[in-house]
């Protein structure tokens, strides 16, 4: 079993790409997490809002927690093709393998936050049939 089946539900190039935009927007905010242990601890502390993973971490199984823990605690994630375009969305040089958009009522992108976690929901819904 190869990563792409494994990394489910992944991102198409179009919502990776508004993925993208959206983290690289509340990366600019401070309102982003970076790394699998921040993303865990988010989780367990119920201020995340939304968990994206990058599909082609080596060995996936480091991030494979997440997705478990995601559906305890009623949080959508989504797979993204790329570690590397992750870590630039972040605004870091290094490759992130996952991060958490941190709830914010606030928020100037919490229209756009709301909009991505629908649609991951309904990419995971999909995934599951």
């Amino acid at each position: 079993m190869d990563n792409s089946e494994r990394a489910q539900p992944l991102a198409d190039k179009e919502f990776g790409k508004e993925i993208f935009d959206l983290v690289q927007g509340c990366s600019s905010l401070k309102e982003i997490k970076k790394g699998a242990n921040e993303a865990t601890k988010c989780l367990n502390r119920g201020i995340a809002q939304i968990i994206i993973i990058a599909a082609d971490t080596t060995p996936l199984e480091i991030v494979l927690h997440l997705p478990l823990l995601c559906e305890d605690k009623n949080v959508p994630y989504i797979f993204v093709s790329s570690k590397k375009k992750l870590g630039q969305a972040c605004g870091t040089s290094r490759n992130v393998i996952a991060c958490a958009i941190l709830k914010n009522e606030n928020s100037r992108m919490k229209e756009k936050v709301v909009q991505i976690r629908n649609k991951a929901e309904l990419q995971f819904i999909n995934s599951q049939n």
